[in-house]
């Protein structure tokens, strides 16, 4: 009896300590490199990952658009060991087109809503690599900013764990996005490649190469770089440099942020 009641203890303690692999998984985040993360939230755990400010130039010709975003928020609640429910969306979005003869026109207010779900298919609590699949639908919220027509797509972001210093994150996407001229849907893609590197226990960069185009678009050539800093395992700052490398690219972005989880 006694050794039944051992085995027994011992069976709920390796039981506990199985479901706990979940609660003290690394907190990943998807920002702030375009490139999303392989990994879905920890079951249980609320993630906030968001930008203090997101500014975008974007030059054409004798035009110039500056973009601003304060506070854009990506709020994640981990749903189960491989799956998590995140919702996006701009808090204050400010807009300002600039023509040749120095004409203004500035737009602002809140975006349109994202609704993403994060299956996990492998690597969520072992192995060096993951993979998701991450379907989204875009709502148009009617604000002055709004796309005014619902979007989606699918996201299948990959990471791998090269060794102690390194790791590789990559990424596609397809989008079905508003097309105003024809009251239709046009096919957008996205491709990413990303190298980063840890420099000290809180430290860590990253560069990255991004490759968008769409149906009635040329091809975009961006590439970034950034730096993050963990003050807590659960708190981590950022910022970063996007850089235009064609044309049809915005010639410059800035961006900071963090990332919590409670």
């Amino acid at each position: 009896m006694r050794a039944n009641l051992s085995q027994l203890l011992a069976l709920v303690l390796a039981c506990t300590a199985s479901s706990g692999a979940d609660v003290v998984r690394p907190m990943r985040t998807d920002r702030p490199d375009v490139t999303e993360s392989g990994y879905s939230v920890a079951p249980g755990f609320f993630q906030v990952e968001m930008s203090f400010f997101d500014y975008e130039r974007d030059r054409a010709g004798p035009d110039r658009l500056d973009s601003w975003i304060y506070g854009q928020i990506n709020f994640k609640y981990g749903l189960t060991t491989n799956n998590d429910i995140q919702v996006v969306f701009d808090t204050h979005t400010v807009n300002r087109a600039i023509g040749a003869d120095d004409e203004r026109e500035i737009t602002s207010g809140f975006g349109d809503v994202t609704l993403r779900l994060k299956h996990n298919l492998w690597g969520n609590d072992s192995g060096r690599s993951a993979l998701s699949v991450m379907p989204f639908i875009t709502m148009p919220t009617g604000s002055e900013l709004s796309a005014e027509a619902w979007a989606g797509g699918v996201v299948m972001p990959f990471a791998m764990t090269l060794n102690d210093r390194f790791s590789l994150g990559s990424m596609g996407q397809v989008d079905l996005v508003p097309d105003g001229e024809t009251h239709g849907h046009d096919l957008e893609f996205l491709a990413t490649v990303c190298l980063g590197l840890t420099l000290t226990e809180r430290w860590g960069t990253y560069s990255e190469l991004i490759i968008s185009a769409g149906e009635d678009t040329d091809a975009q050539l961006r590439s970034a770089t950034g730096v993050t800093f963990a003050v807590t395992d659960d708190f981590v700052l950022d910022a970063g440099v996007r850089i235009g490398l064609n044309r049809a690219a915005p010639d410059l972005g800035v961006f900071s942020g963090v990332s919590f989880r409670f």
